[in-house]
């Protein structure tokens, strides 16, 4: 074909020339060469215009066309000469701040100037563009979070512009605005919350607390921070991120976490009834509550701004004890729970009796808290001790005549003993006196001597026997016992007796009595000069003297038995009657009886005569003129008796039947009774 003349040859983009032409008839394609020193770029294009590209930018090129057919090419055309235009600045976009966008370039060879212009991709608003020979450019008062498009490109000293570039830049957001806290104190948790800014894609929270930080990133206007510390003061800040960078963080917003559970923890008993339970500061905290629940149940509280509270408490019971802190955030976790047990309770209901002279029973009512019980008995020479978990002690074999502190200790194996528990004095029974000397005073009085050294003692003497009791008291040394019977066999002890109980008995000392005299004593004539004495048994006697005594001669007899015959008396005699009981060891009581007069002698020289057939007269000499006489007359077919008058000697006795033997007795009359039956006896037919 033939050759192709250039009109036009010119570049629009930096790496490439448009070349124009006239067509050639024949041609079916062309080649396209632009030249640049030794270094050529062809390309075959089918019709005008056609574009050489991979040119280097601000570059002149030799550009030539050359048609082609089948027939083969055509010679190059007359060159063209073209130059490219200035390559486009590469752009550093960024947004410093949230409304501003800072563009920066790398000098372009060739560039005289750069044009720059800034547009919101959504096209809202105006253009703003600027021209510089600077390579940095900061576009300001945008709108934050907005998608800008940037646009620039460099210019020659022809003013020719280059290529252009486009960016898109987004401005960095906003700081989130309305932060919100709220704080979960049970989690020791915070959920943050804040209005969405404009633009924004992420956003990042900030706890900040001395050199501690914790984050949390969320794409949502919320977030949660956890695992935060009791007792302290976070700084929460947002930060909202997207593609452009953050946004400055919000002002500060202060969060005060729950205070911390107390610690150093303590409980005293500063006095019995009072529990001071105290505490360590806690950071943060505004106010305490101590929370006080017996082991019955009940629970009580106190508030206080200090670091100590005081609690009424009971004895034997169990405390649990916990202390919170709180402060406008809440309540403090749970810390340590400390148990504390009081004293067990002093025992109630306490007695000691003396149950015997030297055993002091202690009982009491088992009380709360304790779990074993000490009796403590102090006095006499040191301290007595029982332990048992039982509520009753007996103290044995204690001394006597010893007043004795008693008090009953309970104790816990936490808290040891009850210390103030009240005492009770128990004196124990005198000791037992000891009987020195039995002394007999009168007859039926005996006086008892003994020895003790009790203090305020009453002293009881017994005599015992089987005739019965007798007593007698005295707070001295010694008594007399009175109206004792005769032949009494006794056993003697005394006691000591006080406001505390009574003593032992002392040992016995046997006591035996004088034999009693006989109640009843007979005397009875049996002979002339025989008399017998009988007498009713004498209690504790057992041989017996009777005596019969008077001017003229003392009649004695000594025997076991209770009647005695007495010879030698004389006849018409008076005689004092006397007795001596005498007791199996020796004991002997003189008795005396109403005296005795011997009956009066018989008549001597007793005859009979005979009065006729039928009477008889007896006559005798009389032995006392002042003596009467009786005469009897016994015999089958009767009796008679014959009683002269005063002063004589005889009598007659008339009427007798006859054909009879008869006993004819003479004897003296008496007052007492019957005659006598001793006087001599004579027979008469």
């Amino acid at each position: 074909p033939d050759i192709p003349v250039i009109d036009k040859a010119y570049s629009k983009l930096s790496n490439s020339i448009t070349v124009e032409w006239r067509a050639v008839p024949g041609a079916t394609s062309y080649l396209l060469t632009a030249q640049d020193g030794d270094s050529f770029i062809e390309t075959v294009v089918t019709n005008s215009p056609g574009t050489l590209t991979g040119l280097k930018p601000a570059t002149f090129y030799r550009v030539t066309i050359r048609s082609m057919n089948s027939g083969g090419k055509s010679q190059p055309s007359p060159f063209r000469k073209a130059k490219t235009v200035l390559a486009a600045p590469i752009l550093s976009v960024s947004s410093p701040s949230c409304d501003s966008i800072a563009v920066s370039w790398k000098a372009v060879y060739m560039a005289a100037g750069f044009s720059v212009s800034l547009m919101r991709s959504d096209g809202l608003g105006r253009m703003l563009k600027e021209n510089t020979t600077n390579t940095s450019l900061i576009f300001t008062n945008l709108d934050p979070g907005t998608l800008y498009t940037i646009k620039a490109y460099a210019w020659n000293v022809n003013g020719i512009p280059g290529d252009d570039f486009t960016y898109n830049q987004r401005t960095s957001p906003n700081a989130p605005a309305d932060v919100q806290v709220a704080f979960n104190s049970g989690a020791l948790r915070a959920i943050i919350s804040w209005m969405p800014t404009e633009g924004a894609l992420t956003y990042s929270v900030t706890a900040s607390s001395g050199l501690l930080k914790l984050k949390c990133n969320t794409s949502s206007a919320s977030c949660m921070v956890p695992s935060l510390q009791c007792s302290s003061e976070y700084y929460v800040s947002v930060t909202a991120y997207n593609d452009a960078g953050s946004s400055n963080p919000t002002d500060a917003v202060s969060l005060k976490t729950i205070p911390c559970a107390p610690v150093n923890i303590s409980i005293e008993e500063d006095e019995p009834g009072h529990l001071l339970v105290s505490w360590s500061s806690v950071n943060f905290g505004h106010y305490y509550v101590v929370f006080v629940k017996s082991d019955d149940g009940l629970e009580v509280h106190c508030n206080t701004s200090h670091t100590q509270c005081h609690f009424q408490s009971d004895c034997g019971f169990t405390y649990f004890i916990s202390v919170f802190a709180y402060n406008k955030a809440g309540q403090s976790p749970l810390g340590d729970v400390l148990n504390y047990s009081t004293a067990p309770c002093c025992p109630s209901d306490f007695r000691a009796v003396l149950v015997a002279s030297d055993t002091v029973e202690v009982t009491w009512a088992p009380v709360r808290g304790a779990e074993m019980y000490e009796t403590r008995a102090l006095g006499g020479s040191g301290v007595m001790r029982c332990n048992d978990t039982a509520t009753a002690c007996t103290l044995s074999a204690l001394p006597c005549n010893t007043r004795y502190n008693i008090t009953v200790y309970s104790f816990s194996e936490a808290r040891g003993s009850n210390t103030s528990c009240a005492s009770k004095y128990v004196a124990t029974a005198p000791c037992s006196p000891e009987i020195k000397s039995i002394s007999k005073e009168a007859l039926s009085a005996i006086s008892v001597h003994w020895q003790s050294n009790n203090e305020e003692a009453t002293y009881i003497v017994t005599a015992r026997g089987e005739a019965g009791l007798w007593h007698c008291t005295s707070s001295g040394n010694s008594c007399t016992l009175i109206h004792l019977p005769c032949g009494s066999a006794f056993s003697v002890s005394a006691i000591a007796r006080s406001p505390a109980g009574q003593s032992l008995p002392s040992y016995s000392v046997p006591l035996e009595t004088a034999p009693c005299c006989p109640n009843d004593l007979i005397l009875t004539q049996v002979t002339q000069s025989v008399t017998n004495i009988s007498w009713s048994v004498g209690m504790g006697a057992q041989t017996y003297v009777t005596t019969l005594e008077s001017p003229k001669g003392q009649a004695k007899c000594h025997t076991l038995q209770n009647y005695c015959l007495l010879g030698c008396i004389t006849c018409g005699t008076s005689y004092t009657v006397s007795l001596k009981a005498i007791s199996e060891t020796g004991l002997t009581s003189s008795c005396t009886y109403q005296g005795y007069s011997s009956s009066a002698c018989c008549p001597s020289g007793v005859k009979l005569y005979r009065l006729g057939n039928n009477g008889i007269r007896v006559y005798w000499r009389a032995s006392d003129e002042t003596i009467n006489y009786n005469t009897d007359l016994h015999g089958s077919k009767g009796n008679f008796t014959c009683t002269p008058s005063s002063g004589l000697s005889h009598c007659d006795i008339t009427e007798i039947p006859c054909g009879d033997v008869y006993t004819v007795v003479v004897s003296p009359v008496t007052d007492k009774g019957p005659n006598l039956t001793f006087c001599p006896k004579k027979i008469y037919s």
